[in-house]
């Protein structure tokens, strides 16, 4: 499942290629047909993402909801766009661009208020300007819960997915099964700074890359890790390879349904 970072590279692109324009609106599948008939030739307006949810707005207050789940796609292109598929739920196209939706868990016609609700029930994002990380540790300070789950709670913080959690507790050397009532304030604080940092390169870079400087292939003189997901990573996806810093073997576990990767050694209880 994509994590935040790519919902909010998703926007800045939705909104460069769409935004202040007439939009051509169409769902080749069929499933979004009657919202796609309402919205076909009006003005989209601008694009928000908060988490995993992208939102796209349109003139008169209506807004496109999509979460793209683990089988979403999209795929921007130029005009003329060829034929569609009929696996495309959602595209639009201008006179310069065209983008198609294919697969999302949801891609749904909403309003103002149906938009806010959605916000509400979501935690902080570190890419938010809005956004308050200390409403995220009054949650994580009160819980027995492990905090390598809380991050991944979309209620507790929003857009952190598997990489970002398993990597950023690594970075701060915090035991991914530390109950969330154990993280002190200053670690919390240093860890949401953290995030906030990574999270805006991945958008920049549209990719994750969580390694230091001084731990990067060039600068260790190894070779650089090859995956289908991109990136230097320290743990993610790792198992029973060198750890970059002790040399031990890297951990893997099932914890809330994901694989969990961590340095026993460099990230003690």
């Amino acid at each position: 499942m994509p994590e935040g970072h790519t919902i909010h590279r998703l926007a800045q692109d939705y909104a460069a290629a769409f935004a202040r324009t007439a939009v051509r609106v169409t769902s080749p599948q069929g499933k979004f047909a009657d919202s796609a008939a309402l919205l076909d030739g009006t003005v989209m307006t601008t694009a928000d993402a908060h988490g995993k949810h992208l939102f796209l707005g349109f003139e008169d207050h209506h807004w496109v909801h999509i979460h793209l789940g683990l089988f979403g796609k999209v795929t921007f292109g130029p005009t003329p766009a060829p034929p569609p598929t009929d696996t495309v739920r959602l595209r639009l196209a201008n006179g310069t661009a065209h983008v198609d939706l294919r697969g999302p868990t949801t891609c749904a016609l909403i309003t103002d208020p149906e938009k806010q609700a959605i916000h509400d029930r979501l935690g902080p994002d570190p890419l938010r300007p809005d956004t308050d990380p200390a409403a995220a540790y009054r949650r994580i300070s009160r819980s027995r819960t492990t905090v390598a789950a809380l991050l991944m709670d979309q209620k507790v913080v929003a857009g952190v997915g598997n990489v970002y959690r398993a990597e950023v507790l690594f970075r701060h050397g915090i035991d991914p099964y530390r109950a969330g009532r154990d993280l002190t304030p200053a670690e919390w604080d240093a860890i949401w700074q953290d995030l906030t940092e990574l999270m805006r390169e991945g958008v920049r870079n549209n990719r994750i890359d969580t390694v230091r400087p001084e731990h990067t292939p060039e600068a260790m003189g190894r070779p650089p890790r090859v995956d289908d997901h991109g990136g230097e990573v320290y743990v993610y996806r790792r198992a029973n390879q060198p750890c970059h810093l002790c040399g031990g073997p890297i951990s893997t576990a099932d914890l809330a349904a994901r694989n969990l990767f961590w340095c026993p050694t460099c990230q003690k209880r």
